[in-house]
């Protein structure tokens, strides 16, 4: 059992100030398990409902007399399967005294899920959760973090082989049922070919015009299947930073699946051995580094970029908040340069430091503004923002 004490507690603080909460995320991302404990922890009555539950959905048929003499915590799971709740949360939001809070959990995007809300703004908070991070698992375990990825159930697994299989069946049951029901009506076979066409460009800037010509139709086609796959949190849009400058920079995103595991599903690499012959090993290493800087950091992705210039120049992740600029390279290899690209970018962004998360054991200085850190060593020695 790994015990999610800092999501848990970053909920109750939420809970305690607002009087809905939306926990969104990847499907068997953890939610409902999460829910539980949070009930259980809750000082007062809670009761949950769960919208795939043909009895629960039978109570909630009169969904303001169902709720309206509940207090405590009242949890509904997949809230996206019932839109129209969220007027009747506005009223019983705005009672005097707050008798019950509201965890709603839902796994489509926070864009999504507000496009149904509108009527809960400023009574509603949004939290988006990850599969298990370094803190959760420990530093011992990164590397099965890596190959596994960050499902529960993947990573829990009795063997990597029984890990594979349970990605494998996630997959296809995420194809054929999951995403028709949230975002799609394509057919699984056209979005699972789409998905593992975005595996093999995993890292690398977004394209449209090269998957609509495999695909056939028009660029914003594939966009649209682009972005329902971001939408249920299966792909990472990672947008461009621009600056000021005299200078051709790169506008069109960078993706990444965002789980590693998967992305070593959709290549075929059950094993570690597959995974470190694979040639696209180091852009995998480079996305499961990158999630784990940002989760240290509790950075928003709306804090979160790549830049890069036509000519060359580049940094792997850019994080803004305020007037705090830091810049991230992420490097497969146990002896780190600073790079042209580096200097480059620390003048140009005006960052405040570069930190370059490597493959070794070690945290050290490699110029005066630019760190080498062990990605072991990135929850020891990143602070968060």
């Amino acid at each position: 059992m790994v015990t999610r004490e800092r999501h848990l507690k970053r909920l109750e603080g939420l809970l305690q100030r607002h009087p809905v909460v939306a926990v969104v995320g990847a499907r068997q991302v953890g939610k409902t398990t999460l829910a539980l404990e949070l009930s259980r922890r809750f000082g007062g009555t809670a009761v949950t409902f769960d919208l795939e539950n043909p009895a629960h959905v039978a109570r909630l048929e009169d969904p303001m007399l169902a709720l309206e003499g509940l207090e405590g915590l009242v949890a509904i799971d997949e809230i996206q399967n019932r839109p129209e709740l969220f007027p009747v949360l506005r009223v019983l939001a705005d009672r005097p005294g707050t008798p019950a809070r509201f965890l709603v959990l839902g796994s489509a995007s926070p864009h999504l899920l507000r496009q149904s809300s509108e009527s809960l703004a400023g009574r509603i908070a949004y939290y988006e959760l990850d599969g298990f991070m370094v803190d959760e698992v420990g530093p011992v375990r990164l590397q099965d973090l890596w190959l596994r990825g960050r499902f529960p159930r993947s990573f829990l697994a009795a063997s990597d082989a029984e890990s594979a299989e349970w990605r494998r069946d996630f997959v296809g049951t995420f194809l054929e049922r999951d995403l028709p029901q949230l975002a799609s009506s394509l057919p699984p076979a056209t979005l699972r070919r789409f998905w593992t066409m975005l595996a093999h460009v995993h890292g690398q800037n977004w394209n449209a015009s090269d998957f609509a010509r495999s695909f056939g139709v028009s660029d914003t086609t594939v966009r649209r299947y682009l972005d329902q796959l971001t939408s249920t949190f299966m792909v990472h849009q990672l947008q461009p930073w621009h600056e000021n400058l005299r200078k051709r920079q790169v506008k069109a995103p960078r993706i990444f699946l965002a789980d590693s595991g998967l992305l070593h599903t959709l290549l075929n690499l059950e094993n570690l051995d597959d995974v470190l012959s694979h040639p696209k090993v180091g852009a995998s290493w480079e996305g499961f580094a990158l999630s784990v800087v940002t989760a240290r950091l509790g950075a928003r992705r709306d804090e979160i970029y790549f830049w890069a210039t036509h000519a060359g120049a580049e940094i792997d992740l850019v994080v803004v908040r305020g007037r705090r600029r830091l810049g991230f390279e992420f490097k497969r290899t146990v002896a780190p340069k600073v790079t042209k690209s580096m200097r480059i970018a620390l003048s140009d962004l005006r960052l405040d430091r570069i930190d370059v998360v490597h493959a070794g054991a070690e945290t050290f200085q490699l110029a005066e503004d630019v760190r080498a850190v062990g990605l072991g060593r990135v929850w020891e020695d990143l602070e968060p923002l």
